[in-house]
């Protein structure tokens, strides 16, 4: 069982989007784990090897308890039902309190794919006549982060303050050679990085910020916990 469940469609799509948010979170003693529903395989300088050596170091970077990663065909990622049930059998036995997908908005098909696999999958992480394997079970509260291709913005639902937890955030995308400095697109991939944080930040009075979307009403415990 773990506290949070964290899914992208590619290894990097997490740190990308999500990175510093998890590095916090797991900073506060939460149980993070990572689900990557492709190798994301081929690609220009990478290998699998190599993005999995990559990945699993950028997992410990950020604090992750562990990193899943599925079969699922990169470039190729279809909403099928056995794409749903392999997704739902990692809820099932995960038992995520809290489930961060993909924003659907995006140029990647897989992203959007994986945004559609990824929900669908919490459904049917329920169902109790299956052959699926595990537990039925229904993650209560489902959020959605942005790592998109699309230079928009999406209003969010909340930020978070990741300020502190940055840094890591950037480490873990450095991790990624293969993925940036073979293509000699670093430095360039940092410095937008760095900007979407700063603009998040900005909106909420922080250095950085990353923005979480929701479909369902959000309830405070105490209205001390908003930021000005």
């Amino acid at each position: 069982m773990v506290d949070i469940l964290v899914v992208g469609a590619h290894p990097d799509d997490i740190e990308m989007g999500f990175g510093a948010s998890a590095a916090m979170l797991a900073q506060k003693g939460l149980q993070v784990a990572f689900l990557d529903l492709t190798n994301g395989e081929p690609t220009p300088f990478g290998n699998p090897e190599t993005r999995e050596k990559e990945s699993v170091m950028a997992a410990e970077i950020l604090g992750a308890c562990q990193r899943i990663t599925l079969d699922l065909p990169n470039r190729e990622l279809v909403d099928t039902v056995e794409a749903r049930h392999k997704v739902a059998q990692i809820y099932r036995m995960l038992k995520p309190k809290l489930l961060f997908i993909q924003k659907g908005a995006d140029a990647h098909p897989d992203h959007i794919t994986g945004s559609q696999v990824a929900l669908k999958a919490r459904f049917d992480a329920k169902l109790t006549r299956t052959n699926m394997h595990g537990e039925p079970f229904y993650p209560s509260k489902v959020f959605g982060y942005l790592a998109s291709h699309l230079r928009l913005h999406v209003k969010p639902a909340f930020i978070l303050d990741v300020t502190e937890a940055f840094p890591k955030k950037l480490a873990a995308i450095v991790n990624y050679k293969s993925q940036f400095a073979a293509a000699n697109r670093e430095e360039i991939i940092l410095k937008r990085i760095e900007e979407i944080g700063a603009y998040y930040g900005s909106l909420i009075g922080a250095d950085y910020g990353e923005p979480v979307f929701c479909d369902e009403e959000i309830g405070l415990g105490d209205i001390r916990d908003l930021r000005f």
